[in-house]
């Protein structure tokens, strides 16, 4: 009978290996995304109803709907200049770095050698010493066939997870950039405060002269006198404390862009020049499925699937198929002739035998991770529904409280004005006048604080909402 060539051999193979190669499955559970229990509409609002994930969609710069340039290019830095941001970008990039990583072991690797070592030994009785040189150049290729899916698991978890870095970046820009709109915000109302008591230092201290006039003169008491002062420096320590407060607020502005205290500065405003937008009457439903944290819990969860996967994989064997060849020889000259040929072929098939558990084990704590990122998921999204319907009822009622505030203060100052009036003309002791003006003056500080808080919760109902009031066309 002929002898078959060894290459016809080798041929014979290649259907085998395609065979395993098309046969091969992923072991471990396919992924779908968990059920939650959560309501197609809000308590709080008109015209949600269920939707789709959205996270991708672009926000574009949300916070236009201020009208603000000064906010607008304060925000625009946040992405740029963030150390906070710059730091899960970084950490991004790693995560895409690993999926490539990840994709490359399901393919072939090559890789070469080189060496030229010359060695020798002590004399022995003959008093001659033996010297030999040996020198080599290999190549060898290697490729582990994923036939129970344990690379394309892996890769499918790291996919999950780079996805899982990206919303955890998205969720890290909109906190920084809703965080410092809330502090500029709280800035500028802060800055009408400081004006406001300053305005009202000036007027106790024009009254203080009026009284200490009148002391001086002896028609007005000592009383009357501490009275008046006691209001002014009242006054006084009370635009200092916000003083010190506006300063902490705008160095808190500078490191979320990036800066030191020392390298920004915002000048004081007598107006906020931005405005406020209005609650729509009807939320589009595709708001909160946008919201970067809930997709991150949710890319948790499909990367924790995919580990399952990978751990049940550890129940059956490797197969990789390798081969090498190159030449070895005691004399460089000659070092790649045929002679000096050295090769092999063929597979290698490893696995557990026993254990005691421990793949079991693995598994197990698998599926434990997997659970417990459910539940976190699942919480997430929960979470959203709260703070969304938190900040609705807020910004109602808020609006209200306003108006109500804003009566309250009119009439307030009112009363101010009749009891200024009174005691220039004699009528009443100065006593009424600083109890009608602290209490116009208390009103109107109550009133920039209801604005001040009106301000922030609108702000933190864009970012829950994921940012924006608009939707992206689908």
């Amino acid at each position: 009978m002929k002898k078959l060539p060894i290459l016809t051999g080798r041929r014979a193979l290649t259907p085998v290996v395609l065979a395993l190669l098309l046969s091969g499955c992923a072991v471990g559970p396919d992924y779908h995304r968990p059920a939650v229990n959560v309501p197609t509409h809000y308590k709080e609002a008109k015209g949600w109803r269920e939707a789709s994930p959205q996270d991708a969609q672009s926000k574009g710069e949300w916070w236009s709907v201020y009208h603000d340039d000064t906010l607008s290019g304060l925000l625009r830095q946040v992405s740029i200049s963030n150390q906070n941001v710059a730091q899960y970008e970084a950490q991004y990039r790693q995560a895409k770095a690993l999926v490539s990583e990840s994709r490359s072991d399901l393919f072939p690797s090559a890789t070469y050698s080189g060496s030229s070592t010359r060695s020798g030994s002590a004399a022995t009785g003959t008093g001659q010493r033996t010297v030999s040189d040996s020198h080599s150049l290999q190549a060898s290729a290697s490729w582990e066939l994923d036939l129970w899916g344990k690379l394309r698991r892996t890769l499918e978890e790291n996919k999950a997870s780079a996805q899982a870095s990206e919303a955890e970046l998205a969720n890290i820009t909109l906190s920084a950039q809703s965080e410092l709109a809330q502090d500029y915000f709280q800035l500028r109302i802060m800055d009408r405060q400081i004006a406001l008591y300053e305005e009202s230092v000036a007027a106790y201290q024009r009254y203080l002269n009026v009284i200490n006039n009148k002391y001086q003169a002896g028609s007005e008491s000592r009383g009357t006198l501490a009275q008046a002062q006691t209001q002014l420096e009242s006054a006084r320590a009370s635009a200092l404390d916000l003083s010190w407060q506006r300063a902490q607020t705008e160095h808190a502005i500078a490191i979320l862009m990036g800066k030191t205290p020392a390298e920004f500065s915002l000048p004081a405003a007598k107006e906020i020049t931005a405005t406020l937008p209005a609650i729509p009457q009807t939320v589009p439903s595709t708001l909160l499925e946008r919201r970067p944290d809930i997709a991150y819990a949710e890319r948790n969860v499909a990367a924790a699937n995919a580990a399952v996967g990978v751990a049940i994989a550890g129940y059956y064997p490797d197969l990789t198929l390798s081969a090498s060849g190159g030449f070895t020889s005691s004399a460089l000259h000659n070092l790649l002739s045929l002679p000096n040929r050295v090769w092999s072929l063929g597979p290698s098939l490893s696995g557990t035998l026993l254990d005691f558990g421990a793949t079991s084990s693995k598994v197990e704590q698998a599926r434990a991770a997997y659970d417990a990122d459910v539940a976190a998921y699942r919480q997430a999204v929960l979470t959203g529904f709260q703070e969304v319907e938190n900040y609705l009822v807020e910004l109602n009622t808020l609006q209200d409280e306003i108006v109500a505030q804003q009566r309250a203060t009119a009439a307030a100052q009112e009363s101010a004005r009749v009891t200024r009036n009174q005691y220039e003309a004699g009528m009443i002791d100065y006593l009424d006048v600083a109890t009608t003006e602290n209490s116009s003056l208390s009103q109107q500080q109550s009133l920039l604080s209801l604005q001040s808080t009106q301000w922030v919760a609108s702000v933190q109902l864009i970012a829950a909402v994921g940012g924006g009031w608009q939707a992206s066309p689908r």
